[in-house]
């Protein structure tokens, strides 16, 4: 069509008007925990790509796995066959994820993982005899994926409110979050009181709720929530006692980044169904799980009742060369001592987070969970976050914020004198922005 506008990419979670008058940052390759753009400008990769990259970006043992599996298989359906890639994988996590949790159904990303889930639970009942328990309960603040189910189960915001005329509504209880809880007195400290809230939807909604969907020790979206110690065991428990299913998602928090394989060891607790994603396959391939327990699987499995099959998949799910990057990772934390590297890198992060930025006029809490970390920016004008994560490209650093709060989660191969080039980094950016608003000083 003559005239027509160039073709262009639609970014992802990005406003577009502003994208357009930002300087653009093209990046052309990666090495280790590093992006490389089309100038050969280095950037440290601060936020993982997403808080997929675990091992580095171009690790050789994950490419050469790649490479091989390249060669032999490209992609196979899951639908009524399998392949050797997949069943290898399944047998590996298996003796990673917690006891318990035995059947692995593959999806290509943890969205399609939460439908997966969510799909599981509300059959589960029906297969089971008890079709009226259909809701989920949910945490305020909560973010489990943008298709329109795991949307569904979204906190207020823009992630939810231009498409709820198209979803459910979730029952929601209280979130663990300090500054806006008000449940517990600063005097006496965290009682989880907040857990209370979801006690008491569990006794007036008993025999409605299908499952609890959370995510353990830290809400990833709504800004590095970090929840109590014993906050999801208190949960479980409940989950327990009320008959009810409990649905982990540990997309953002899976494959080490809260200093365990996953925030559920953090608390010993077992879930009924585990979501997987991101750094399933080091965070190089789409690759993600939904992982069921025998009890759950079992209400699908009836020689008699092919009507209580989980009717769901996708083309993709379990692709053998997303699987065997996956494998390859495993190996990594199988062979190396990644887990105990997180907690001297954790411990690092914290204190260079506090020299850098505490007492800064632009920053309120600081959050962290192994290397999940974030920085609230208060007082401050609008758009700020975003503003200083920019000017932090100039110190060769790609952070992004989420609304007021910068988030910082590198890989877990992060070396030291990268966490103090980061948090040197994000300080430059907050300095700009009181530079430029004098006032704020």
């Amino acid at each position: 069509m003559t005239g027509a506008p160039p073709a262009g990419i639609w970014n992802a979670f990005t406003p577009m008007a502003r994208y357009d008058s930002e300087p653009r940052l093209i990046i052309d390759r990666a090495e280790g925990n590093r992006l490389i753009d089309r100038d050969g400008r280095e950037y440290i990769d601060a936020v993982a790509s997403i808080w997929a990259i675990v091992h580095g970006h171009g690790h050789p043992h994950i490419v050469e796995a790649i490479r091989r599996q390249a060669e032999r298989l490209q992609h196979s359906t899951l639908l009524g066959a399998a392949h050797s890639p997949a069943l290898e994988l399944t047998e590996r996590l298996a003796a990673h994820v917690p006891g318990g949790l035995t059947r692995f159904f593959y999806s290509s990303d943890g969205a399609s993982a939460v439908e997966a889930a969510l799909k599981m639970a509300l059959q589960y009942w029906v297969n089971t005899g008890r079709p009226e328990r259909r809701r989920f309960a949910v945490m305020e603040m909560a973010y489990h994926g943008d298709t329109l189910g795991a949307a569904s189960l979204g906190g207020e915001g823009p992630f939810r409110k231009p498409y709820e005329s198209a979803m459910f509504e979730p029952l929601r209880f209280a979130n663990p979050h300090s500054r806006g809880c008000g449940l517990c007195s600063p005097e006496s400290g965290c009682s989880l009181a907040c857990v209370g809230s979801l006690e008491r939807l569990l006794d007036q909604h008993a025999g409605e709720i299908a499952a609890v969907v959370v995510e353990p020790r830290v809400q990833g979206a709504a800004g590095i929530v970090v929840a109590p110690e014993g906050h999801l065991r208190r949960v479980a428990g409940l989950c327990r006692s009320h008959g009810v299913l409990l649905i982990a998602d540990e997309v953002a928090t899976g494959f080490g980044k809260t200093g365990a394989m996953f925030a559920c060891d953090l608390e010993g607790v077992s879930p009924d169904i585990m979501v997987l994603g991101k750094g399933i396959s080091g965070g190089c391939l789409p690759l993600s799980a939904t992982v069921a327990s025998e009890e759950v699987y079992g209400a699908f499995h009836d020689p008699h009742d092919y009507g209580k099959t989980l009717y769901h998949g996708h083309t993709y799910g379990g692709n053998p060369i997303a699987c065997a990057a996956a494998l390859a990772s495993l190996d990594i934390f199988e062979g190396e001592p990644v887990l105990e590297r997180v907690a001297g890198r954790a411990s690092f992060l914290g204190g260079k987070l506090s020299e850098a930025l505490g007492g800064h006029p632009l920053v309120g809490a600081i959050r962290q969970q192994g290397l999940m970390a974030a920085v609230d920016i208060e007082a401050a004008p609008e758009q700020a976050a975003w503003r200083a994560c920019l000017k932090a490209r100039d110190r060769g650093v790609f952070v992004r914020p989420i609304g007021d709060t910068v988030v910082v989660m590198p890989p877990l191969s992060i070396e030291e004198t990268e966490l103090a080039q980061i948090c040197e980094a994000v300080r430059h950016g907050l300095d700009s922005v009181v530079r430029s608003a004098p006032a704020l000083g």
